[in-house]
């Protein structure tokens, strides 16, 4: 159980649509579907339409300072199959990378690992109660591409396991490009935000509106706040 989970949600019905690919950079072929996630019928690029609108805005307010700029689409709807496929494949990423197998762990390694695992990952939970951000359509990992086509430097790649991934990291740490990851990353932050998403406070790439993460951090900035979730799981 995360925080959020204590969220109510009343879902809307509201629909899952694909999102504009040719009015945002993408990663193509998607980076999860390389790998053989379970998609099925829907690709990696759909969300609720409220986050199409959203995502819109928030590259409107990207280009009011940075013309020519685009956000980056890294990945948008994941059915929990597709959840738990990644989170399996980041486990056992996660192994080779320590120059282990999953034969050989220990019980306290592979608890280790798993901890680490889930600090990124949500669990691929088929409780209605407990959706995965991702699996409610209302979630978008997204990046920022220059007027070049280049990715952004953000000082660590969407999904690392390590604490480089939290959002002010690079306000913390004396490195000498911290201050450009740092600013790039707020950059991302004050355009979805001020489009009306929420950033989730572990991952500086992962914003949502409308989930179960978006009202528990909305209820958190303000005490008076009664929000409820509107998005739940999809299929």
């Amino acid at each position: 159980m995360r925080p959020y989970h204590n969220i109510e949600i009343v879902e809307c019905r509201e629909a899952l649509i694909q999102i504009p690919l040719e009015d945002f950079a993408v990663e193509s072929p998607h980076p999860y579907e390389k790998l053989g996630a379970p998609y099925g019928e829907h690709s990696p690029y759909f969300v609720r339409e409220t986050i199409v609108d959203y995502l819109i805005v928030a590259q409107s307010y990207l280009q009011q300072l940075r013309p020519d700029w685009q956000i980056q689409i890294f990945d948008a709807y994941r059915p929990v199959a597709v959840q738990k496929f990644m989170v399996n494949h980041t486990f056992s990423q996660a192994v080779r990378e320590k120059g282990l197998t999953e034969l050989s762990l220990q019980a306290a390694q592979k608890q280790s690992i798993w901890e680490e695992v889930f600090k990124i990952w949500a669990e691929p939970s088929l409780d209605e109660k407990t959706p995965p951000p991702h699996s409610t359509g209302g979630a978008v990992d997204v990046t920022l591409v220059d007027e070049m086509g280049q990715v952004v430097d953000m000082g660590s790649p969407i999904d690392e396991l390590s604490e480089r991934s939290l959002p002010d990291y690079y306000a913390q740490i004396k490195v000498e490009l911290a201050p450009r990851y740092h600013a790039n990353r707020l950059l991302l932050k004050d355009v979805m935000e001020k489009a009306g998403f929420a950033r989730n406070p572990r991952e500086w790439w992962h914003f949502s509106f409308g989930d179960q993460m978006w009202a528990w951090l909305k209820n958190e900035e303000n005490a008076d706040n009664s929000c409820v979730a509107c998005y739940g799981r999809l299929f």
